[in-house]
Formats: structure tokens, C-alpha cells, sequence
């Protein structure tokens, strides 16, 4: 992401992927934080709602230092929804549906910019540009386009993981038996530590960086 132009000493490409990756970070992370908070309403959890959550005004919902770190590092994350789950009527399961409802609507997002490269692909072969203002405009919608789509697969395949605080986490503990889920709730906050230091020190950099390939690479030819 930007850190690459960085390390290559490109400026100018710095600037460029930042101002075309801020208006994805903003809609993508409010897509995902606006589905947590539909997902828990639809289940019975009005939290988000009364909080005024369940919009995709990205006021509402950016986190600073995950907005941040989602430019630089092409993940991160948002203010989290509130729930109570004490609203619904399966705990545990209805936060497995709660939490993966953010990732997924972020693959959902993805398939749109995916669609959205393909359009401008189509018009292209079908009206050849000459213009050099032509030539630039769809260069740019398509570079826009596909980093819509790397990013919110990212997004989606880091929250994915099954590490607390993450939302993979939610989908696995639905599935522990009570009493390992219970051990295991004893340690999340250690576990959300070491996730950290993990990040910053870039052990997860190569597996979530070969996952996201992975699940772009299906969406394209799914789009394709």
C-alpha cells in the first residue's frame, strides 16, 4: 500500500495512493462497522441503533489510529459498534453472525469495485479513448476501482482471522465448548496484545498479504 511507495522513494506516489485510498478507507470501514450494528439489530440488539450507529457517516464510526493504519499498512480497523448481548436470544451464536457480518460485507464491497474495473474495462474496449484526458481519467478509475478491491479483501481476510479481538474470533468461540470458551475469554486481552505486536513487527505481514492474493485473485475471476 502506501508504505510501498514509500520504501521505493516515490513521492509523488505516495500522495497519489493516499488521496485515492482515503475515500475507500472511509466507506469501507463504515460499511463494516454499519453491518455489525444491522446484523446485531436484526438479531434483537438495538445498542447500535440508539447509539447512532447504523450509518454509513464514517464521522461515526473512524478510530484515528486504525484509519491511519489502514492507509499505511492496507488493514485496520474502526470505533467498534456497541452490542449487548444480553438482547439476544443465542448469545454466542449471534455474535458469530454479528462479528463475520463486517468482513463479509466488505467482500461484498470488493465484488462491487471489482465490477466497477470490469465496467470501465468494457468501455474501454468498446469506446477507444485517444483524448489524453481520456486516457488519464480511466487509468485512474481503474487504479481507484482495484484498490477498492485490495483493500476490502484485506480488510475483510486480517478481521477474519480467528485472534481476539478480530472478528474470526466471534466465529470460533460460537463453536467452543463452554468451558474452553469461558478459559479462553480469561485470556483475551493478552491475545489482543500479542496480535499487536505481532502486526507491528510484521509476523502476519506474509499470510494475510498470501490470503488476500488468494481471495482477489477468485473475485476477479468470479467478475471475469
Amino acid at each position: 500500500m502506501v508504505l510501498e511507495f514509500l520504501r521505493g522513494g516515490d513521492f509523488r506516489g505516495f500522495i497519489v495512493s493516499l488521496l485515492l485510498s482515503l475515500p475507500i478507507v472511509l466507506l469501507s470501514l463504515s460499511v463494516h462497522e454499519t453491518a455489525h450494528g444491522y446484523i446485531a439489530h436484526k438479531l434483537g440488539d438495538p445498542t447500535a441503533y440508539n447509539y447512532g450507529r447504523l450509518s454509513l457517516n464514517p464521522i461515526k464510526h473512524i478510530d484515528p489510529i486504525g484509519f491511519l493504519c489502514m492507509i499505511l499498512f492496507g488493514f485496520g480497523w474502526a470505533k467498534p459498534v456497541p452490542i449487548n448481548t444480553r438482547y439476544f436470544k443465542k448469545p454466542r451464536r449471534d455474535m458469530a453472525l454479528t462479528g463475520i457480518a463486517g468482513p463479509i460485507s466488505n467482500l461484498l464491497l470488493a465484488v462491487v469495485f471489482a465490477l466497477l474495473f470490469k465496467l470501465v474495462v468494457v468501455l474501454l474496449n468498446l469506446f477507444p479513448v485517444t483524448s489524453w484526458f481520456g486516457n488519464s481519467f480511466f487509468y485512474w478509475m481503474t487504479l481507484f476501482f482495484n484498490l477498492g478491491v485490495s483493500l476490502n479483501v484485506t480488510l475483510a481476510v486480517f478481521n477474519l482471522l480467528p485472534i481476539p479481538p478480530l472478528d474470526g474470533s466471534r466465529l470460533v468461540f460460537a463453536f467452543l465448548p463452554p468451558d474452553k470458551y469461558f478459559k479462553f475469554m480469561r485470556y483475551e486481552r493478552y491475545i489482543s496484545i500479542a496480535l499487536m505486536v505481532a502486526l507491528v513487527l510484521g509476523l502476519l505481514d506474509t499470510p494475510i498479504f498470501w490470503l488476500s492474493n488468494l481471495v482477489e485473485n477468485l473475485i476477479y475471476r468470479f467478475v471475469f
